[in-house]
């Protein structure tokens, strides 16, 4: 699809499911022109912005397809900057492609998915970055993911970056100006004001890269892996989590035999739990094939939910249990706090102490069951502290959400690094141009100002229709 397309698109804007209502989307030069031959030629004078009653027809058979409301706006307020029609019909899957139908027939295209969006960033509405912002609220799987796309739509991550380019381009245009005229103009001193102002710009690119870890976790979820001793209440654990039973209980050691993954929002974010088989010394060859899988897990974790019986004594499979998950964040469980303990808080300290001494990354003991859902508040807590600070939830905090974005900072920052040696080594001020720009022209990858087809054309591709 070339950028510089510009027929009249149009598709279906809502899900094709049963629903109260169903709404095809019309937009380009000639949606008015198009609408007029399925709703009446007085459509091209109706005021913008206004709701009009009516029937939409086949134009090539005249018979009545369905009573609708249509909303007509005009360039440039709208989502498009282009003339747009919405057509609200019934919601019934069969109606409302019948009503796309006649409007295709009527003289519009089928829209690619993502087509009125990526009118909305080449004709300036949006950039790209807002573009993607759009894609992130429609795909979004908590309210952390939400608020975070609904920032950048509102041009948060956008002003950040607009505002490095500017500090970097006024960097540019005063080397060049100077060199144009070194009878009136002096780079006396500008050495370091150059080298502070490119630690600053440092400084601001380095704490955005930083952020998108969160970033990742936000987007995808925090990969948590429960793991244990067979029959320590992980499965029992999981079904609680989930609020319904997806994994077998039994009171049978090694029910577990794979890795079980399901998705469920906590406090406003994802956690995609995964429920191992029991980590033992085995001589059962297929339970051995889930112990294994079990330890991959652990390796691709987040997060560990390490869970011990509370109501047995510890075992040498529970140290090895804490060894393999050295380097990762654990939370301990100590579970089945609705029987008599044997092992307590104390001693579960002891163990991790001598498994893992005073610098790992296991935190204190949590006593929960299971069973009775005790403790499952406090550990939702928990989780939420260990992975997202207060900041994250702020207004104005620019969270980077985008493995793209993340990847043009980490190149912006070492462009920007060349340009701190440049200065340290006594290079003429003419070289550093080479690497300012070089920054300058990579952040604008990341607003589109510096258009790459194969980029765009990705992006877009991952859209729905109608959008």
């Amino acid at each position: 699809m070339k950028l510089t397309e510009n027929d009249t698109i149009a598709a279906i804007a809502t899900a094709l499911s049963p629903s109260g209502i169903g709404i095809v989307r019309i937009s380009g030069p000639e949606a008015f022109a198009v609408a007029g031959r399925v709703f009446g030629d007085e459509v091209t004078r109706f005021e913008s912005h206004t709701v009009h009653y009516g029937f939409v027809r086949d134009p090539e058979t005249g018979r009545t397809v369905d009573e609708v409301l249509m909303l007509v706006m005009k360039a440039p307020r709208t989502y498009t900057r282009e003339d747009t029609v919405e057509i609200d019909c019934h919601g019934g899957v069969l109606v409302t492609k019948r009503v796309l139908e006649a409007v295709l027939a009527a003289g519009a295209r089928l829209a690619e998915p993502g087509e009125f969006t990526r009118r909305a960033y080449i004709n300036g509405r949006i950039d790209l970055s807002q573009a993607e912002a759009v894609a992130g609220i429609i795909s979004a799987k908590n309210d952390l993911a939400l608020r975070n796309s609904v920032r950048q739509l509102r041009g948060r991550e956008r002003e950040e970056i607009m505002r490095i380019r500017g500090e970097i381009l006024r960097e540019i245009a005063q080397i060049e100006a100077t060199l144009d005229d070194p009878e009136h103009l002096s780079f006396d001193g500008f050495d370091e004001v150059v080298t502070t102002q490119t630690e600053a710009q440092l400084r601001s690119i380095r704490k955005l890269i930083e952020t998108a870890e969160d970033g990742r976790r936000i987007r995808e979820g925090i990969r948590t892996v429960i793991v244990g001793r067979p029959n320590v209440g992980k499965s029992s654990l999981l079904n609680a989590l989930l609020g319904e039973d997806r994994a077998i209980v039994t009171e049978i050691a090694g029910t577990t035999r794979d890795t079980l993954t399901e998705e469920v929002r906590m406090r406003g974010i994802t956690l995609l739990l995964v429920d191992t088989a029991g980590i033992r010394t085995t001589d059962d060859a297929v339970e051995r094939i889930g112990v294994e899988r079990a330890r991959r897990a652990v390796e691709e974790a987040d997060l560990i939910l390490w869970v011990v019986d509370g109501s047995e004594p510890l075992s040498e499979d529970d140290c090895d249990i804490l060894a393999a998950c050295a380097g990762k964040p654990v939370i301990p469980l100590l579970n089945k706090s609705d029987l008599a303990a044997v092992t307590d808080e104390t001693a579960l300290r002891s163990m991790i102490s001598q498994t893992v001494g005073e610098q790992g990354s296991v935190g204190e003991p949590l006593a929960v069951s299971a069973k009775t859902e005790d403790g499952l508040t406090a550990l939702e807590e928990r989780i939420t502290s260990l992975f997202f600070s207060e900041r994250i939830a702020a207004d104005d905090e620019c969270v980077i959400t985008s493995e793209r974005h993340r990847s043009a900072l980490v190149s912006a920052e070492e462009s920007l690094r060349k340009v701190r040696e440049s200065i340290a080594t006594g290079m003429p001020e003419d070289f550093y141009t080479i690497d300012l720009t070089a920054a300058y022209e990579t952040l604008g990858t990341i607003l589109g100002e510096e258009p790459d087809e194969d980029v765009i054309n990705m992006i877009f591709s991952e859209f729905c229709l109608g959008k």
